[in-house]
C-alpha cells in the first residue's frame, strides 16, 4: 500500500506540471483554434530565466517574477512577430510556425544561458513529508496547489467575464466577434501573454524538483498536449484532469512495470484518444461557443 501511495504522490505532481502545460495550450487554443507546441519553450523559459537571475543576486521571488514577465512578453512577440502576419494561413501552417518558434527559442536560449542542467532552493525546504507510509516534498505540494489555483482562475476568468468571454467568442467566429465590436486582436495578445506567463509558471514551480535546461521544452510540450487530447482540446477542466491522469499514469507505468516505457505513455495516450474518443474526456463533438 505505501508503494502504490508513493507512486500516486509522485504521478499528481508531475500531472500537475503537465496540467499546466495543458492549460496554456487550452487558452491558445480558445482563442484562435491553434495548437501552440511553443508551449513547452515557456515552461523551460521560467525555470532558466529564474536560475540565471537567482544567481545574479535576485530575491527568488523577485527573479521568479522576471522570468514569468519576460515569458509572458516573449509570448506577445511570438503572437506579433508570426501568428498575426499569417492569420489567413491554414491551421496546420499555424501550428508549423509555432514548432519553428519552438526551435528558435530553444537555439536562443542555449545561446544566451547555456547547455548544463540547473535548479534552484525549493520554496519551503527538502524535508520530505510523511504520508502513510509515503513521501512527498514540500515543492510537491506547491506544484499542485499552483495547478489548482490556474484552474480555478481560468475558469472564473472564462465563465465569468466579459474578456473570458470574448475569448470564446473569438475562438468561435472571429469575424462575427469584430462586427459585435469585439477587439479580436487584443484577445488574441492577451491569449499569447496569459498561456506563456501559465508556462513560466509551471517551470518555477517544478524547477526545484526536475532541475531544468534548455532542451528539457519539447518533451513538457509533447506531455502536454496529449493531456490536453486526453481531457478534451479547449477545456480546462479536462486539461487538469488529463494532466493528473497522464502522470499518475507514467507513474504506475515507471513503478509496476519499467521506467524505459515511462515516456511511451503519453504517447499511446495521444493514440488511443485519437482512435476511440478523439473528442477526449470532457469534449463534445458540437461546441456552440458565444
Amino acid at each position: 500500500m505505501p508503494e502504490l501511495l508513493q507512486f500516486l504522490l509522485s504521478g499528481i505532481t508531475v500531472g500537475a506540471v503537465y496540467a499546466l502545460v495543458a492549460l496554456g495550450f487550452t487558452i491558445i487554443y480558445n482563442a484562435s483554434d491553434v495548437v501552440n507546441f511553443a508551449q513547452g519553450e515557456f515552461v523551460m523559459l521560467g525555470g532558466m530565466i529564474t536560475v540565471f537571475a537567482s544567481a545574479a543576486g535576485v530575491p527568488l521571488p523577485l527573479a521568479a517574477l522576471i522570468a514569468i514577465i519576460v515569458t509572458a512578453a516573449i509570448g506577445v512577440a511570438l503572437n506579433k512577430l508570426a501568428i498575426e502576419p499569417t492569420r489567413g494561413a491554414p491551421v496546420v501552417s499555424l501550428i508549423i510556425i509555432t514548432i519553428g518558434a519552438s526551435i528558435f527559442i530553444r537555439g536562443a536560449t542555449q545561446l544566451v544561458f547555456d547547455k548544463q542542467i540547473h535548479r534552484f532552493p525549493a520554496f519551503s525546504g527538502d524535508q520530505p513529508i510523511l504520508i502513510g507510509g509515503a513521501t512527498i516534498l514540500p515543492q510537491s505540494l506547491w506544484v499542485i496547489a499552483g495547478a489548482l489555483a490556474v484552474f480555478f482562475c481560468l475558469w472564473l476568468f472564462f465563465t465569468r467575464t466579459l474578456i473570458g468571454r470574448a475569448v470564446l467568442a473569438t475562438a468561435n467566429n472571429r469575424v462575427a466577434a469584430q462586427l459585435v465590436g469585439i477587439n479580436t486582436n487584443y484577445v488574441m495578445t492577451l491569449s499569447f501573454a496569459m498561456s506563456a506567463a501559465i508556462g513560466a509558471l509551471a517551470g518555477v514551480l517544478v524547477t526545484p524538483i526536475t532541475l531544468t535546461s534548455y532542451d528539457v521544452g519539447l518533451a513538457l510540450a509533447l506531455k502536454g498536449f496529449a493531456a490536453a487530447m486526453l481531457g478534451g482540446m479547449g477545456n480546462p477542466k479536462g486539461a487538469l484532469v488529463g494532466g493528473l491522469l497522464l502522470g499518475i499514469l507514467e507513474a504506475m507505468t515507471a513503478g509496476y512495470i519499467s521506467s524505459q516505457y515511462k515516456d511511451a505513455a503519453a504517447f499511446v495516450v495521444i493514440l488511443a484518444v485519437l482512435f476511440a474518443m478523439p473528442q477526449g474526456l470532457f469534449g463534445r463533438k458540437s461546441t456552440d461557443r458565444v
